[in-house]
């Protein structure tokens, strides 16, 4: 018994030395880089001019046996990260000066060989009044904005050797707050000047606005329409200036239509759209308005071009309404006041393929201790699995126009859907009769809530929609407020502006009446999947009310 103890331990430890011995040997020897060879063009170097042409771009290109990648550190402040070795890097510090570059070549499991070189190299140029300009002259810096008001704050045009064409955006123009639906307007960007140099903070609240054949940057799928996506600019940046060498910069009139001076972004820095481009040419600047240019990473035929302001981007619509015209603060005990409210009753899907029943059953919708109390609750209920309520003031109260407001704490667990919305009453089929969802909510996601708008070419996955951060939905009331104007359509969370949709093109169905629409749905096109574990849960709403 013994010996075939010990055979099985042999037989064991056996195998385990092969199976390290290949782990090894799939690893791969673990050599560190060696032959590190650099080559250093300083760019117009000659026998005339031996430390560059003055712009004070160098090319490295560096080799190394067993290295799979290498870094750079310039000596200016700057690094940069090379897998193929070669980097061009702008010195800017204005006059001849003498950098040492340290280059480290890395090799499999992390190990490294550096070595350093000594460059001198001429930077002439400068440009003090787009510097001060661009970042207020001081540490503190200055904050720019997306033009959002303004036509053509994104566009994209020609890039070209016509003259008469290649200066400005002649394919697309976007309308003011065209983008609104999106992040695009949601970030700022910072430029300071310390120690002499350009420093660049871009705050995009965690979200970028990918040009389409960019989404997989973001996690996305290229193609389709431009899309905002998760996506991190946490860091500093340098910026470097350098002259320009566009199309636009040799037109006849380029003194008209170009600065010169062209901003390069270290580290993948950019400024609000991601199109892969580092490099913005400076068109016009003054204290308040910036307009830049830049091509298109992977399509150099294309030009797109930029407009920021140091304002807030903010619709031009400072409508109110003060008036209270409507209001349920549900101070009495039992069914919803019948002149205010009615039913919708059943279990079709909702076009959502929602999974509730609706009812106006007291254990689904009552009004109790001052608020609406709406309950899901898992039980079979008219063939669906779940039983809610919907009420609505459908043939009871419609209006247009006015500041619509409501105080609610949201119901808790995945597959839960409450919303806050309201339907057009004109005698047309959805989408055409429009949709204002003031205020949906996701049990999926309860750390954010969203608005959203649904009209004739815009529904569905389609519908312009903004989601904002929330706290304790589930636990506290918050208050959900829409300002609808002829102009805008504004949505707040707990007096915060996050959304602003241009309401101005009175061919939307957004210039007609509405009725409003209370409920909770499960699961569905938004709701999603429904936690197995849910038994049910409630949205308490405080009040509704309606100023004009």
């Amino acid at each position: 018994m013994k010996k075939i103890v010990l055979n099985i331990i042999t037989i064991f430890s056996l195998l385990l030395m092969v199976n390290c011995q290949e782990d090894n040997y799939s690893f791969g020897a673990l050599d560190a880089p060696s032959n590190l060879k650099i080559t250093v063009d300083v760019i117009g170097k000659t026998d005339q001019t031996p430390n560059g042409d003055g712009s004070g771009k160098v090319k490295f290109t560096t080799t190394a046996d067993n290295a799979i990648s290498y870094k750079y550190i310039f000596g200016d402040g700057i690094t940069e990260n090379s897998p193929g070795g070669v980097s061009e890097h702008l010195f800017t510090t204005v006059g001849v000066n003498t950098y040492t570059v340290t280059v480290i070549a890395s090799g499999r499991g992390g190990i490294t060989t550096n070595t350093t070189v000594d460059v001198t190299v001429l930077s002439n140029f400068s440009d003090e009044k787009s510097t001060a300009l661009l970042t207020g002259g001081t540490a503190t810096g200055k904050i720019w904005y997306v033009a959002a008001a303004e036509k053509g704050h994104l566009g994209v045009g020609q890039n070209d050797n016509d003259p008469t064409k290649n200066y400005y955006a002649n394919y697309y123009q976007a309308a003011p707050f065209e983008k609104s639906a999106s992040c695009f307007y949601d970030g700022t960007y910072t430029f300071a000047l310390v120690n002499g140099k350009i420093e660049y903070k871009q705050d995009n609240k965690g979200n970028t606005f990918f040009q389409n054949s960019y989404k997989s940057v973001g996690g996305g799928t290229n193609g389709g329409d431009d899309q905002c996506l998760p996506y991190s600019t946490a860091g500093i940046k340098t910026v470097a200036l350098s002259p320009s060498t566009s199309f636009v910069s040799k037109n006849p009139d380029a003194a008209k239509e170009t600065t010169g001076t062209v901003m390069n972004f270290s580290d993948g820095g950019f400024m609000g759209y991601y199109a892969g481009a580092t490099q913005y040419e400076i068109l016009s600047i003054t204290e308040n308005r910036m307009v830049v240019r830049f091509v298109q990473g992977n399509n150099a035929g294309l030009a797109w071009y930029q407009i920021f302001t140091t304002s807030p981007p903010v619709a031009a619509d400072d409508t109110v309404y003060t008036n209270l015209v409507w209001s349920d603060e549900f101070n009495t005990d039992g069914a919803p006041d019948a002149t205010k409210w009615t039913y919708d009753l059943g279990a079709n899907g909702w076009g959502n393929n929602e999974k509730q029943n609706y009812t106006n059953l007291a254990k689904n919708v009552k009004v109790q201790g001052g608020s609406l109390i709406i309950t899901a609750i898992k039980e079979a209920s008219g063939g669906a699995e779940y039983s809610s309520a919907r009420i609505k003031t459908q043939g009871l109260y419609d209006f247009k126009y006015g500041t619509i407001e409501m105080k609610a704490k949201m119901p808790t667990g995945a597959g839960t859907w409450p919303a806050f919305w309201a339907l057009g009453t004109a005698a047309v089929a959805w989408p055409a009769n429009g949709e204002i969802d003031f205020m949906e909510f996701i049990g999926a996601k309860p750390l954010q809530t969203q608005s959203a708008l649904h009209y004739s070419g815009h529904s569905g996955g389609d519908a312009p929609v903004k989601t904002t951060v929330i706290a304790n939905a589930n636990s506290e009331f918050h208050i959900y407020k829409t300002i609808w104007s002829p102009k805008t359509i504004r949505f707040y969370l707990d007096g915060a502006l996050y959304f602003t949709f241009d309401n101005s093109d009175t061919t939307l169905p957004f210039h007609n009446n509405f009725f409003m629409i209370l409920n909770v749905a499960m699961g569905g096109s938004l709701g999603g999947t429904i936690d197995p574990a849910f038994t049910q849960s409630s949205m308490e709403v405080d009040y509704v009310k309606v100023y004009q």
